[in-house]
């Protein structure tokens, strides 16, 4: 029997790795995509090999990250309650998209991940395999309770490794866990599971990966200007970039300046409340400059529809629903709605925050010439208005007759 696992050199993988080979006797197939982790990938391959795998993929996925995941999302506005920009969430489908592609070419059985039974990620990975690859099996040791007994904490975890020598940097002392990728890092578990405590106090400084704290962010702003064509962003500051370029430059400048900090409670699809903390520097800025593009460009009752869906499009992608013909129906819609967002923001970045310095587009819908309140300049005529009020006036006054008229007025 062969496996592939989702694989990342953490504590949770390189016992599940072990753990799969010899209770499946199977030989195991380690994955790693490299989404953007940068120096948690050293050393990966012949981390996996000691532990057992018999090969190793670490395959560089970052321009199809930012290019086909999360370009799209970008262009829907999509951002769950209001808040998280959707990072562990979008990478998923494409992890799980590469294993099904070496499951196939490996000609292997099943497919495995170390997503526990509470979270979120094992619904991400298995409605992918479902959808692109329904004859693989599905292996979540964290469902399993021979595992669960075997592991009922990561004391017992870090004790196997040494048993085993299986090579992993970990301790029972670790405050949090992390995830990170090209768009963002999150931090959730350990410290982080009571919402009062403070993410942001001057002990959790050396938590966070991607940005320095607003208040130690430089105290002159800086100006950037992002460049869209038919809303995705091509050029930053006058130099055209590739999906992955645009994110690598952003991510620099945001976290410069403090930009895309998060702390959420947030609604799990299992059902259960969650708290994390994410960096989200570089999408920040993308997220903001173009709604701002749009602002200029798109149609009131396009953008109208547009931004009702995005709660729904979110949710999609938070859910795991990547490849469900819903998303891509949506996505379709979307790619509509952007075929004028073309033009230059002008952003000011300060000491976490994000302020629109400026908006031009050959595609603007915004007309001096009619918005002008100067006078005789304008070609709006005010008058018209009157008519207007008067037509959706109507249905109000019937109805306060008719509430006059119960009353006996």
């Amino acid at each position: 029997m062969k496996i592939v696992l989702a694989y990342s050199g953490g504590l949770d993988t390189s016992v599940i790795l072990r753990w799969l080979k010899e209770n499946y006797q199977a030989e195991i197939i380690a994955f790693c995509a490299d989404i953007g982790q940068e120096e948690e990938l050293e050393g990966l391959e012949e981390k996996a090999l000691r532990t057992a795998a018999s090969k190793c993929y670490i395959d560089n996925l970052q321009e199809e990250f930012a290019r086909d995941f999360i370009f799209p999302m970008i262009q829907a506005g999509a951002i769950y309650e209001g808040q998280y920009f959707l990072g562990t969430s979008i990478a998923r489908p494409l992890i799980a998209k590469r294993m099904v592609e070496i499951a196939r070419k490996e000609k292997a059985e099943a497919i495995a991940h170390g997503a526990t039974g509470k979270g979120n990620d094992q619904v991400r990975f298995e409605l992918t395999a479902a959808a692109l690859a329904p004859e693989l099996r599905v292996i979540a040791p964290w469902r399993e309770e021979r595992f669960r007994k075997q592991f009922p904490g990561r004391a017992e975890m870090i004790a196997f490794t040494r048993a085993n020598q299986i090579p992993v940097a970990a301790t029972a002392e670790t405050p949090y866990s992390t995830d990170r990728n090209l768009l963002h890092i999150s931090f959730e578990s350990g410290v982080l599971e009571d919402p009062w405590f403070d993410a942001s106090s001057k002990e959790m400084r050396d938590m966070y990966k991607l940005s320095v704290a607003p208040e130690d962010a430089p105290d002159e702003p800086e100006h950037v200007d992002l460049a869209f064509e038919n809303g995705n962003c091509v050029a930053v500051n006058g130099k055209s970039l590739s999906p992955l370029g645009i994110m690598q430059t952003l991510n620099k400048l945001g976290g410069k300046h403090g930009i895309g900090r998060v702390d959420i409670v947030e609604n799990r699809f299992v059902g259960m409340k969650g708290r994390g903390v994410y960096e989200t520097p570089g999408g920040a800025i993308l997220h903001f400059a173009h709604g701002q593009m749009e602002t200029l460009t798109m149609d009131r009752e396009v953008m109208h529809l547009r931004d009702s869906l995005i709660p729904k499009y979110s949710s999609l992608v938070y859910n795991g629903f990547w490849f469900s013909p819903e998303r891509e129906a949506l996505q379709a819609l979307v790619s509509e709605t952007q075929r004028d967002v073309t033009g230059v923001v002008r952003l000011k970045l300060y000491k976490g925050n994000i302020i629109v310095a400026g908006r031009k587009s050959p595609k603007s819908l915004y007309d001096p010439q009619i918005a002008t309140m100067e006078g005789d300049t304008s070609t709006y005529d005010q008058s018209d208005a009157t008519g207007f009020i008067r037509l959706n006036a109507l249905r109000l006054k019937v109805r306060a007759a008719l509430k006059a008229k119960g009353r006996g007025d």
